[in-house]
């Protein structure tokens, strides 16, 4: 049925064809943000663009999400609080979709601390929270106390209010470079933890003493992972790794340089085979990385912004795949409701700072 509906809404465009070969956005759909420094600036500083996306995430104290316009569809499904019934199918593109039968990440787990719990976003295919429990294992035994979570999903995918155009079928998580604290974070604590770069002050390049060898590990580890399609890092961390020793440099085609993503990284999984309607990006190209496509972080180019670009409208509803729009109206699992309290780490609950 998935197949029948999602076909007819987003399946036989060409421009869906196009973006399942190049990862573009198909026409119409919600423009991605460019998080454009400055020419001059290159990837050495953060640029205005990516001190508001910031701000947006909650890193700077005292900002909040934009209002919210019911007419936009990331309005709509920013206020579903709950997931529809299993089974669990991502549906769409990972820009332009939706996710039923979503499953909750608990908020502690034995090697992952969920962060940031009052935007509702700890939801994902089971196959994320599969990767999501076996990355955290693998960092534990490599000798960091974990990992911290952050955004995956909402209860039912889609385009959420602030912070990301991605994120919107269950298979995307970012992972901190933050350390995992030794103790329970309180409910305060996992609101207002600041995130840590892994660049040098003037963000020139890596910390070393930051990112340490046994972070960059974890990073390989995640993009050899046989279930992710691609691991998004900022241009710096990506030419660390370039930079280093490794006995199989197959990863690295897989390890993608992006604008921001310097105090988490972001997996995105390939679509499961129980999705038939999830649409896949094309393959990285099968090399390294590491040679032109990295150097072209390195000119102006991808922070000069096109003066012929024409802003895109709001995405609305009515504009989603048939199959979002009805997930939409499904009523909500009654069991998703019967889950653990959260860890506080204190007596008291402290209610979580606005973002």
């Amino acid at each position: 049925m998935w197949a029948i509906i999602l076909g007819a809404a987003i399946g036989a465009s060409p421009a869906a064809a196009q973006e399942a070969r190049t990862g573009a956005p198909l026409a119409g759909a919600p423009p991605v943000p460019q998080l454009r420094p400055a020419p001059s600036a290159g990837p050495r500083g953060i640029s205005r663009e990516e001190a508001a996306r910031r701000a947006a995430l909650g890193t700077v104290a005292g900002e909040v999400a934009p209002p919210v316009d019911p007419r936009l569809a990331k309005s709509r499904f920013a206020a579903v609080t709950g997931p529809t019934a299993a089974p669990a199918r991502a549906l769409g593109r990972y820009g332009l979709g939706c996710l039923a039968g979503a499953v909750e990440l608990p908020a502690e787990g034995p090697n992952h601390s969920s962060m940031r719990l009052s935007r509702g976003r700890r939801w994902g295919h089971p196959v994320t929270l599969a990767f999501i429990t076996d990355l955290a294992a693998a960092a534990a035994a490599s000798g960091l106390n974990g990992i911290l979570v952050g955004d995956m999903s909402q209860a039912r995918g889609g385009p959420m209010l602030f912070g990301h155009s991605s994120h919107q079928v269950g298979l995307d998580v970012d992972i901190w470079f933050a350390p995992r604290p030794a103790t329970v974070l309180t409910s305060e604590a996992r609101e207002t933890m600041p995130f840590q770069s892994v660049l040098n002050g003037d963000g020139s390049d890596v910390d070393p003493a930051r990112f340490t060898p046994v972070v960059a590990a974890l990073v390989r580890q995640a993009a050899a992972d046989r279930r992710v399609a691609r691991v998004f890092v900022h241009p710096h961390i990506k030419r660390a790794m370039c930079a280093m020793t490794w006995p199989d440099r197959s990863f690295l085609s897989r390890v993608r340089p992006w604008y921001g993503h310097d105090e988490h990284f972001h997996v995105r999984l390939a679509c499961p085979a129980d999705s038939p309607d999830c649409v896949p990006q094309a393959p990285p190209p099968p090399d390294d990385g590491c040679g032109d496509a990295l150097a072209y972080w390195y000119t102006p180019a991808p922070y000069t912004p096109d003066p012929s670009a024409k802003p895109k409208p709001p995405l609305t509803v009515d504009r989603m795949p048939l199959v979002c729009r009805q997930l939409l109206a499904m009523p909500d699992r009654a069991e998703a409701y019967a889950v653990a309290p959260v860890p506080t780490g204190q007596e008291t609950p402290v209610p979580p700072s606005p973002q």
